[in-house]
């Protein structure tokens, strides 16, 4: 008895087609983005400004990490302590969560983590978290109300907006 072995092509023409037709459209369609035929996504900063929507409150933070774990939370302008997060609890894992991919960023650009961070609320009441030293923008409001509240309790009023 003779086992057959066929190494014939398993896959359907039609099927390979489809695949390699959607491949090519998005090649196509991000290159359209790309050459400026197609407009981008809506980035929030620019769709602020466009509209001029203006900066209600803000604060400079400082992160630092403490030897037990937890992380120090300081007011850079006036140097006062704002808040000491312990763990994951009261919003504490998502501000650590944040922090880490910030923070990431900047040891890949060489900055320390002595420049402060931006917290700012805006007349719309999206919260945003700048990184100075990089450009880079988090839309706190994205992630939830619980998530945002995390943030927003550092903002002088304690904005809830």
């Amino acid at each position: 008895m003779s086992l057959a072995h066929d190494h014939a092509n398993t896959v359907p023409r039609p099927a390979l087609i489809m695949a390699g037709s959607l491949v090519v459209f998005s090649l196509m369609l991000a290159a359209s983005v790309q050459l400026g035929l197609a407009p981008r996504s809506a980035v929030p900063g620019v769709e602020r400004a466009d509209a001029h929507v203006a900066e209600v409150e803000s604060r400079l933070l400082s992160f630092r990490d403490q030897p037990d774990g937890s992380v120090r939370i300081v007011d850079a302008s006036s140097g006062a302590d704002v808040l000491t997060v312990v763990g994951e609890k009261d919003g504490g894992g998502f501000i650590r969560g944040v922090l880490r991919g910030l923070a990431r960023d900047r040891r890949m650009r060489g900055i320390g983590a002595e420049p402060p961070f931006e917290l700012a609320l805006w007349q719309d009441g999206a919260l945003s978290l700048t990184d100075r030293a990089t450009g880079r923008t988090i839309e706190l409001g994205s992630f939830g109300p619980d998530n945002r509240a995390a943030f927003a309790r550092l903002l002088p009023k304690g904005a809830t907006a």
